[in-house]
């Protein structure tokens, strides 16, 4: 028996250029679309070409506002997706009700997915195996600095909880990490971790 996502994709009429390439079966990798720079504006694409994406729902918090009609309470979600192969993003969505509010931040961290070049980097370890990281990096989003580093096969991932959960979305295996600044706020622990796995894109291998 076909799942949803199966029968909306099945349903789905692409708006976009890029959406089109990829139901039509010309684009059939979604690395090709991330090295290309092109912005994914529609979250299908990804379920088009990763369709083992995994989701969790890393916070659901409420917010409220006061307006003409009274103080009204809306949900703000964070929402992880990868495939734990390299490919690895964070969305954010907000809405009256919990479960749109899920719904919108998923489609937002599909939008925002990215690439991750891993490899063995640890002159501990130097197997050539696509375990860890190919060298250090580091990322920064407003008062959160993370840093991780390559680490041997078999260490596992020596990060805090929220960094952790990033690299095993993405299918790091084993990392030494460092955090400093905010660490409380999960959201820019998580951006921060992201933009440090973006960076490694724009590097050469040595």
């Amino acid at each position: 028996m076909e799942d949803a996502r199966t029968s909306n994709l099945d349903e789905w009429e692409p708006k976009t250029k890029l959406g089109k390439l990829v139901k039509e079966g010309r684009i059939s990798n979604i690395d090709e679309i991330l090295a290309s720079g092109k912005k994914i504006l529609e979250p299908e694409i990804v379920d088009y070409l990763i369709p083992e994406l995994k989701s969790e729902v890393i916070s659901l918090t409420t917010t409220q506002r006061t307006t003409d009609s009274g103080r009204r309470s809306s949900f703000r979600a964070i929402v992880l997706v990868g495939d734990l192969r390299g490919h690895v993003g964070v969305g954010v969505g907000k809405n009256v009700e919990a479960r749109d509010a899920i719904e919108y931040a998923t489609r937002d961290a599909k939008k925002n997915i990215i690439r991750v070049e891993m490899g063995c980097g640890s002159w501990e370890c130097q197997c050539g195996m696509e375990h860890s990281l190919r060298e250090k990096t580091s990322g920064k989003e407003s008062s959160t600095y993370i840093e991780l580093k390559p680490a041997p096969k078999g260490l596992g991932l020596v990060a805090n909880n929220t960094v952790k959960k990033v690299l095993l979305f993405a299918g790091i295996k084993d990392v030494w990490s460092k955090a400093r600044g905010s660490t409380g706020n999960k959201y820019n622990m998580i951006v921060a971790t992201i933009k440090a796995l973006k960076k490694l894109n724009t590097k050469k291998p040595h």
